[in-house]
């Protein structure tokens, strides 16, 4: 599968076989509790039924948005073990039926992608890298802006990819993992370095979500909420850095990959100063 040379589109990208709009306008009466009601109109989010089958190896269902959904059958390859790169892919259909019918996403996989070879069982650590804690707080400001289908329906998450203080893609989804997918579909259709790359969700971290960012490679995952014990466990081990409840003033810094790479300058480092301290 060929990847793209820029990084272009940002904007909402759909699959024409899907409805044009992932939201609608419904009624509905809001009750108050001093018993006065009223009767309003808003956007209610739609969702998506897409079954993802490669071959005869695997089939999955995911309940999603339709913006992204290459994107989103890549990550989630990935993020599951069945592919290690885009060029693993040989092709893929996907097609819908309009009205809110379940799609399906046909994947020919090259015959010797990984998931002949039982590698969706392996976790390999991810290399540290130098991070800034001023890149994770633009993240958080960056999420505070809203999204456009958030800011709608009040009912998906959202999804950061950045570099170096870069922001390099964002998307929504029903799902907080599949947002995450989308984001790590993305990097392989565009030839990202996600070794390089910080990931902020806006949802919480359990321990499925510290796999994808492992699988991917991806060195520093953060979130708005927080992560759970098996998530910080699987960092440790694994070499992740992982940062909860980031918000524009603060974070939580639960595992940090910079340890390995900064001890004899934790002491001076600007942004390290934190590790050496004892408690």
């Amino acid at each position: 599968m060929k990847k793209k040379e820029e990084i272009t589109d940002r904007r909402e990208h759909r699959n024409d076989d899907f409805d044009s709009d992932p939201s609608v306008m419904r009624e509905h009466i809001t009750v108050f509790r001093d018993g006065h009601t009223e009767i309003r109109r808003e956007h209610v989010l739609t969702e998506y039924s897409l079954e993802i089958s490669a071959g005869e190896r695997m089939t999955m269902q995911v309940i999603c948005t339709p913006e992204y959904l290459e994107e989103l059958v890549l990550g989630r390859l990935l993020t599951a073990g069945i592919i290690k790169e885009a060029d693993d892919v040989k092709n893929m259909e996907i097609s819908g039926i309009k009205g809110g019918a379940a799609g399906k996403a046909r994947v020919v996989l090259r015959h010797d992608a990984p998931a002949d070879s039982g590698a969706a069982d392996i976790l390999r650590s991810v290399t540290p890298v130098l991070w800034k804690t001023e890149w994770i707080f633009a993240l958080a400001d960056r999420f505070h802006q809203g999204m456009p289908l958030h800011d709608r329906t009040w009912g998906t998450h959202s999804c950061f990819l950045s570099s170096g203080g870069r922001l390099l893609f964002q998307c929504e989804d029903i799902g907080r993992h599949n947002a995450v997918d989308k984001a790590v579909g993305f990097s392989l259709k565009t030839g990202i370095d996600l070794s390089s790359c910080i990931l902020y969700s806006s949802g919480r971290i359990p321990s499925d979500m510290a796999v994808k960012a492992i699988r991917a490679g991806i060195p520093v995952l953060a979130a708005k909420a927080v992560p759970t014990l098996k998530a910080i466990r699987l960092a440790e081990k694994y070499g992740l850095t992982l940062i909860g409840s980031a918000r524009s003033d603060s974070m939580k810094v639960y595992t940090d990959g910079r340890k390995k790479i900064l001890s004899d300058e934790a002491g001076t480092h600007p942004d390290l100063h934190f590790l050496t301290k004892k408690s």
